[in-house]
């Protein structure tokens, strides 16, 4: 199989879809990989180390995607790429679709074969594609919400872990999935007070074991919803239903109630939030304020540490692009079920529900479809 690379064009999006040890396997098993030039060079990872390891360079993201039977990206494309699409090619990358109409139109339109790293499943259910992303972007929330809350930054002046004689700031989170455990480790180790709202309970008996009492774990409604973030200081979400929206958690009137001067960080912008203010923003302009109340509302945050972040992403993404790469598409998504739940577009269909309802269209599974 010809295996694309393209260098990632959205805004300050510095990650690459394939190392160049992706690139020695690869060709190492008889398949040949474009690397477009410098699309890895942001994450330290330079055209001279993919040529070593075999990979052709190529100078423009035309030709890469013209040539290429099957693209691996990382982010969804932006709309300038959608002319790139074209019948029986294979997309592989965070797709992202709920939110986005116009992609899902072009994929279909062109009959793309789309395949969402973020609904990838393995054996167990998990998603192993988001995980490593969703462990990255927990992390790096609360190191945002802690300089926005810097008073340079629009925040309130307050320093997340306090000093002695002086109380830590408050951190409501969210979400007990990855990206707010991911969140809360950090925040406590910053010496906040950490709040964690989840709906299942379960799930908040092992957090507070995991986090041996020292988290405040409190059970999803509006009603703990609203008093929790009111205290905050920084309010992180983290709510995931797999390929679908993200439910409006925190709503508007709960924003007005909020401290002047508090931060929210809602790292479920990529499936539109789950805080009713919340707006995609990109590392460019990666703020604004709402009733006093800072928002960081970036798309893709992984990108702003490229190397830690490609490296985590590709070490899960690999195996995947290896199995379609030496059975094809088609044979891949008949043979493993976590793949077949990755593919959004087939053939000019839609083939995940959740994206279905979200954009209101109709659907087919693709296990139909390859049969």
């Amino acid at each position: 199989m010809i295996i694309g690379v393209p260098k990632e064009i959205k805004d300050h999006e510095s990650r690459v879809g394939v190392t160049p040890a992706g690139v020695k396997a690869l060709v190492e098993q008889g398949h040949k990989v474009l690397v477009e030039h410098d699309a890895g060079v942001l994450s330290a990872m330079p055209d001279d180390e993919y040529q070593a390891a075999g990979a052709e360079i190529v100078g423009s993201a035309h030709d890469v995607w013209r040539l290429s039977e099957m693209i691996v990206k990382v982010k969804e494309p932006v709309e300038k790429e959608y002319r790139h699409f074209r019948e029986g090619l294979v997309l592989f990358t965070y797709l992202h679709l709920a939110p986005l109409t116009g992609l899902t139109d072009s994929l279909l339109a062109s009959s793309v074969t789309g395949i969402a790293y973020e609904t990838v499943r393995d054996r167990t259910g998990g998603l192993p594609l988001l995980t490593p992303m969703s462990e990255v972007a927990g992390r790096m929330s609360v190191q945002v919400g802690a300089a926005y809350l810097e008073k340079e930054h629009g925040g309130r002046g307050v320093l997340l872990g306090g000093v002695p004689g002086v109380a830590p700031g408050n951190v409501c989170i969210i979400g007990g999935g990855i990206v707010g455990t991911n969140a809360a480790k950090i925040a406590l180790g910053m010496g906040a007070k950490v709040t964690l709202i989840d709906l299942n309970l379960n799930r908040l008996r092992e957090l507070d074991d995991i986090f041996n009492g020292r988290v405040f774990t409190v059970a999803s409604n509006s009603y703990n919803i609203e008093r929790a973030v009111c205290e905050a200081d920084l309010v992180i979400g983290g709510v995931l239903i797999p390929g679908a929206a993200a439910p409006k958690i925190v709503t508007r009137a709960m924003v007005e109630k909020m401290k002047r001067g508090a931060v929210i960080v809602d790292v479920a912008i990529d499936q539109g939030g789950c805080i009713e203010t919340a707006h995609p923003t990109t590392h460019s302009n990666p703020s604004y304020e709402v009733n006093g109340v800072v928002h960081y509302c970036v798309t893709n945050m992984p990108a702003a540490v490229p190397n830690t972040s490609t490296l985590a992403l590709t070490n899960a993404t690999f195996p995947y692009v290896l199995k379609l790469a030496r059975l094809g598409a088609k044979a891949a998504i008949s043979e493993d079920k976590g793949i077949a739940e990755g593919v959004n577009t087939y053939n000019g269909v839609l083939t995940y529900a959740a994206v279905a309802t979200a954009q209101n269209r109709e659907w087919q599974p693709v296990t139909s479809l390859v049969s």
